[in-house]
């Protein structure tokens, strides 16, 4: 069985969006982005709700990007060559290739899915993942941190998860940076970040599964 991983940019107060619904301040340089299609390689299955497909289903035609760079076009590459699953009860048809749709979400079936998988799953979206959280599913969470402040807007976490423990992560020393990245695996940001945010980041939690993970990169 391989892990469901929920990653996604946040602002330094754990947003997702701002209250406008722009991510617009989290898109990533080319060094940024080849970082990140080094954590997505292995992924095998994107997971998405009906908005954040829409917005991600651009990835199947890269070159209406001007001039994209060599990161886009290898992440372009990466998520054509996943499958996809989007949860919607009023999508009709998809756009994408390898994509299928879920009218309701069942814990039952992911975690079949999971159980089958040869490789990791990935799920997006802060009100998919709720549910996949709830269920006892995700077993790692990714924040990439963008060093912005949006005032509010959609967070990473739901405020009232049951079944999760809300921690603050302990201070340690970094892990080292990841190669040739502004990326760095920087859990004592974490305590930073509850202390300078009362209330954002101590909801920041691991999930009761055991062996979940949570990967803090900060964009530096």
């Amino acid at each position: 069985m391989e892990k469901l991983i929920y990653s996604l940019f946040t602002s330094l107060a754990g947003y997702v969006a701002d209250a406008t619904g722009s991510f617009d301040w989290a898109e990533p340089d080319e060094e940024a982005h080849s970082f990140v299609n080094d954590q997505e390689r292995p992924i095998d299955t994107y997971i998405y709700g009906r908005k954040l497909y829409e917005m991600m289903a651009v990835w199947e035609t890269p070159e209406v990007f001007p001039s994209p760079t060599p990161a886009v076009q290898e992440y372009a590459r990466i998520w054509q060559e996943a499958e996809k699953i989007v949860y919607s009860r009023t999508l009709s048809a998809v756009t994408t290739a390898r994509t299928r749709i879920e009218k309701v979400f069942d814990p039952a079936k992911l975690r079949d899915l999971k159980a089958r998988s040869e490789r990791d799953l990935c799920i997006g979206g802060p009100t998919l993942a709720a549910e996949a959280i709830r269920a006892g599913l995700v077993n790692e969470f990714g924040v990439c941190i963008s060093p912005v402040i949006v005032g509010g807007g959609n967070p990473f976490l739901r405020r009232r998860l049951p079944h999760v423990r809300r921690q603050t992560l302990p201070p340690q020393q970094s892990s080292g940076r990841a190669p040739h990245s502004p990326f760095v695996d920087f859990f004592a940001f974490g305590s930073l970040l509850c202390r300078t945010f009362p209330g954002a980041w101590s909801r920041f939690a691991r999930n009761k599964t055991p062996g979940t993970r949570c990967n803090i990169f900060v964009a530096l």
